[in-house]
């Protein structure tokens, strides 16, 4: 039984895949079991970890470390790449609010950092240290040690007191979202509440009563209004028309017309009436309407097409089509002409059978080419977000250059990757189902790896003296902010409480309890909002640890 006893003792490469595999099922499986209502999902990987090194596992520190820094990477990447495409037009709407959220924690967390150093006499770099630990912020840590280093003065203390409140700082933001959701939020809150943002069309049946569009072809009514809409299907007694840009409208013509939702009334102002058809529901049966204009959904897999607008495809004037809009992932867009596609969109195309066969030879519908991940571009964005995480960046009043680091330049990257991407002609689509497995697979060998090292020195380093008040102080900071902002944000009654907990766990930089967010909320609201917030925040709390130090420290 030597050759057994050998997969997870003596140290190597092998050894290191087998313990690491172990804690990721071992964790992975006692994750799904509820006690009381409530399971940790993925994040039970981390206290097994912290097991089985209090229990004497240990591997090869170089290959752990390559081991970690990989999950981390490929978890905050594949999470950029997933919101990306989607991120831009959710910042503009609540991006900035949301961030707002987020300094709200962050800056409750500071300055009760501060008044404690007061309150309880550890010095300020040693608090620096807890809060860095209470908010899982390593880089903040390493900007931290810099800044004491510039001054002069020792940097193991504030290190050793964010290992001892890292394993808390990481529990404790789970605890506090569980014991929020256990006392206050009631099953209204758990339902998505910006499921209409997810569609961007409406669809609605007019009637041409307005006699200034009589006689006028549909270029020249699109001319008139600044509005963005799109025609698809025009009724003239019994003669269907797929409308094309010189074809004229009449009075009393029924018009099936692609628009936003916002922008309802104002076409019942331009068309002069609007029917009582519900168009919008999930069953209708568009080829069952008449018999001579069929609709289909065809996917673009050419990827020379990728990154072209619309427009420039010349669809409706080459085939004699119309495309209604398009599904982006969740997404339902407006099929305007200078919407830039993207390799995958699902593109609605309404015109007769023979012109849409064309279209579809035109477009690819390759759907079995979709299923196949692109892991060329998903290891060269990995490249790229590294390479980010490593520039420097001089602020005004900093004597170190501040990074975005391992964390966060692959999650930047992963944003500006799957958000333009399509702009250069880059293909970064990726399957959910891989994008779901990679992220899970990366936050899970994370970990692994972070329990692992944790757990041999912890047990030791809480006996310490002062290790337990450490811990006290860093619980306090953990739980205390993430408790009073989620308690007001979720009082508000302006977001679901998914959107919340990516809230909360972007501000502490903590993608464990994203993970239990993830599990245990419906659809993707917590991942969007978690991207949302943490470039920023983690930003933020990088520069409050030097500001600390180089200020505050006398």
């Amino acid at each position: 039984m030597d050759w057994f006893s050998a997969l997870f003792t003596e140290q190597s490469a092998l050894q290191t895949v087998v313990v690491l595999s172990l804690i990721c099922s071992l964790g992975l499986t006692l994750g799904k079991i509820r006690l009381g209502g409530v399971s940790l999902g993925v994040a039970f990987v981390f206290f097994i970890g912290i097991l089985a090194g209090h229990l004497g596992l240990a591997v090869n520190p170089e290959i752990l470390e390559y081991a970690e820094t990989f999950g981390l990477v490929l978890f905050v990447y594949m999470l950029g790449l997933h919101v990306g495409p989607n991120f831009f037009s959710s910042l503009k709407h609540e991006g900035m609010e949301l961030n707002l959220w987020s300094f709200g924690v962050i800056a409750l967390g500071t300055v009760m950092a501060v008044a404690l150093t007061k309150i309880t006499n550890v010095s300020l770099p040693d608090m620096v240290g807890v809060l860095c630990g209470a908010t899982t912020n390593t880089p903040a840590l390493g900007a931290a040690q810099q800044a004491l280093a510039h001054r002069g003065m020792p940097t193991g203390s504030a290190a050793l007191a964010t290992a001892v409140t890292y394993p808390l700082g990481v529990l404790g933001v789970i605890l506090a979202m569980m014991l929020i959701r256990k006392i206050f939020v009631k099953p209204k809150d758990l339902e998505l509440r910006n499921t209409d943002t997810d569609n961007k069309t409406f669809i609605g049946q007019f009637v041409v009563v307005n006699p200034a569009l009589a006689d006028k072809t549909v270029a020249e009514i699109s001319q008139m209004s600044h509005l963005k809409f799109i025609i698809s299907r025009i009724w003239r007694g019994q003669q269907v028309l797929v409308p094309q840009a010189d074809t004229i409208l009449r009075l009393y013509d029924n018009v099936l017309v692609v628009t936003t939702k916002e922008d309802t009334g104002a076409m019942e102002i331009l068309f002069g009436e609007k029917t009582e058809t519900d168009w919008n529901g999930e069953k209708v049966d568009w080829n069952h309407i008449d018999s001579k204009v069929e609709s289909r959904t065809l996917v673009l897999s050419r990827k020379v097409l990728n990154g072209r607008r619309l427009g420039q495809l010349q669809l409706r004037h080459t085939y004699g089509v119309n495309v209604s809009r398009i599904t982006r992932g969740d997404i339902k867009l407006l099929a305007t002409d200078d919407l830039r596609l993207q390799y995958g969109d699902h593109l609605t195309v309404v015109g007769e059978p023979k012109s849409l066969d064309q279209v579809e030879q035109f477009l690819g519908n390759a759907v079995q080419t979709l299923n196949e991940p692109n892991l060329a571009a998903i290891f060269f964005g990995l490249i790229l977000g590294l390479g980010l995480g490593t520039i420097p960046f001089t602020l005004p009043g900093m004597e170190s250059p501040v990074r975005l680091g391992i964390a966060g330049g692959p999650i930047v990257m992963g944003i500006i990757v799957g958000s333009l991407g399509p702009r250069v002609h880059f293909i970064s689509y990726t399957t959910r189902s891989a994008s779901l497995m990679l992220r899970k697979f990366g936050l899970s060998l994370y970990l692994a790896c972070l329990g692992l090292d944790a757990g041999h020195d912890f047990f030791y380093i809480v006996m310490r003296p002062e290790g337990l008040l450490w811990i006290g102080l860093g619980a306090v900071l953990t739980i205390v902010p993430v408790l009073i902002i989620g308690y007001i944000a979720l009082r508000t009654r302006h977001y679901d409480w998914g959107t919340i907990c990516g809230i909360l766990c972007g501000s502490m930089a903590n993608p464990m309890a994203l993970g239990y967010a993830s599990d245990t909320t419906k659809g993707d609201a917590s991942s969007i909002a978690y991207a949302s917030v943490y470039p920023l925040g983690m930003f933020v709390r990088v520069l409050i640890a030097q500001f600390l130090i180089m200020f505050l420290v006398p």
